[in-house]
């Protein structure tokens, strides 16, 4: 992602406003501008040298495409993308134009909630209650204490904790999914049994964090439950991403 060159913000209709004082990334600021493409235009600005993903540039980057969605639909770029020039981006544009005005219309009036769920850590004496494997682990290492016994049961534990909050994270996809028009799982997290992204109509956002923060409450003794949003549609400007409602 070093050097210097055209930097790529995202994708818009042609007469998409931009942000008073729109900055990007780089120390200065790097001005914003709108590149025009046909029907549509690239956010673009120069690329600073030396460019890494520090906070600070990861944070004006996804901070200006969510000031960018308060005016109209955006096609969102991933931090670091960066094209030799102006000709290399038109010509880009150009070859999937019709693909990019139809995500565009996908996407307007809709942003982008993430859903993460990890097990929460605690309430053995439940767990032991409710899960005969935890329960044997428990008094095997009873009747036969030392190391391995001890680390057979951590393990235990953990699986255990796992499994239950897996299967109370199973519930919530589909409540979500009422207030959603797609959905799409995300990559693999360290800790996390679920980790999904929704894409909700602005109107229905409010009604969305309610869904979550009840879902959260209920299950408040198997699920650390962490919802990140509204974030720019980066899990749905790709063709893997799937109706919320059959």
């Amino acid at each position: 992602m070093a050097g210097t060159g055209m930097y790529v913000y995202g994708i818009v209709g042609g007469a998409h406003p931009l942000p008073a004082d729109a900055r990007g990334v780089g120390e200065p600021p790097a001005e914003i501008r709108l590149l025009p493409a046909g029907e549509l235009a690239v956010v673009v600005s120069e690329a600073p040298p030396g460019l890494r993903a520090r906070r600070r540039d990861l944070m004006a980057h996804q901070d200006l495409l969510l000031e960018l969605a308060e005016a109209g639909p955006v096609l969102p770029m991933r931090f670091g993308v960066v094209a030799p020039d102006e000709s290399t981006v038109l010509s880009d544009v150009a070859a999937r134009g019709g693909e990019h005005t139809a995500i565009l219309e996908r996407l307007d009036a809709r942003v982008e909630m993430n859903v993460k769920v990890m097990p929460v850590q605690d309430n053995l004496a439940a767990l032991i209650r409710e899960d005969p494997v935890v329960r044997r682990a428990r008094e095997e290492t009873r009747r036969r204490p030392g190391y391995e016994a001890n680390i057979r049961l951590g393990e235990a534990v953990s699986a255990g904790l796992r499994r239950r909050a897996t299967a109370a994270a199973a519930l919530l996809p589909a409540q979500c999914a009422e207030l959603a028009d797609e959905m799409r799982p995300g990559p693999e997290v360290e800790g996390c049994v679920l980790n999904i992204s929704f894409l909700v109509p602005r109107r229905r956002e409010a009604d969305f964090r309610a869904v979550v923060e009840r879902c959260a409450a209920a299950h408040s003794d198997r699920l650390d439950l962490r919802l990140t949003g509204p974030l720019p549609c980066y899990s749905f400007v790709g063709p893997e991403s799937a109706p919320a409602r059959v």
